[in-house]
């Protein structure tokens, strides 16, 4: 029986690593924003990896959004489609990055890879923040992202309806991670690392015959 669902909108990344995070904020401002027919279904995919197999395998159209590195200037939007998503994908950007051309690579080999991929990427400012939020530069193209998305499932059969200034949404996760308790919760500098703790970052003395 074909239990594939129709449209899957992902949004991939670490919102603990500054814009690492983009994907993740991306997906939350369509769904903030617009209302999909039933059959489009809006995914935070943080950095599950391999574990998103099944939700991608079960869905015949899907749209990612990413960080991308192809060494542009920071906040640098970029569109991919079809064979050029996989290609995209196998370039990482940091250590926390899933591992999402492999998931792709998988259902490619199971015979279950979607019918149709598109890849909404921004090219990063900063990743190397830890507990940091999405740098001004790539903040500021979550709008153009959100419209890109939303011309992109309507050219796909599934237009989008805007929701009414001020109306309520089910967040996709944990109220706490929402952009601007995130941000508004951090600690200043002076009382948080913004780059992992000293103590373990402190190259220590190699012993004699190490």
């Amino acid at each position: 029986m074909d239990n594939r669902v129709d449209v899957l909108v992902l949004g991939i990344g670490n919102v603990l690593w500054a814009d690492e995070g983009f994907g993740v904020r991306a997906v939350e401002a369509l769904h903030a924003g617009w209302a999909f027919p039933a059959g489009v279904r809006l995914m935070d995919g943080g950095t599950l990896g391999l574990n998103l197999f099944d939700d991608i395998a079960t869905a015949r159209h899907v749209l990612v959004f990413d960080a991308i590195d192809y060494a542009l200037p920071g906040g640098t939007l970029r569109l991919l489609r079809g064979a050029e998503v996989p290609a995209w994908g196998a370039n990482k950007i940091s250590p926390h990055q899933t591992g999402f051309n492999d998931v792709l690579a998988l259902a490619q080999l199971r015979g279950s890879a979607p019918e149709k991929i598109t890849a909404i990427g921004v090219q990063p400012v900063e990743l190397n923040d830890f507990g940091g939020s999405l740098r001004p530069a790539v903040k500021e193209r979550l709008p153009e992202a959100v419209s890109l998305a939303v011309a992109e499932l309507a050219a796909w059969g599934y237009p989008g309806t805007p929701r009414p200034e001020g109306a309520i949404v089910e967040p996709l996760n944990a109220t706490s991670l929402a952009i601007d308790a995130y941000e508004a919760g951090r600690p200043s500098a002076d009382n948080a690392c913004r780059i992992g703790d000293p103590r373990v970052l402190e190259s220590s003395p190699r012993k004699q015959g190490d």
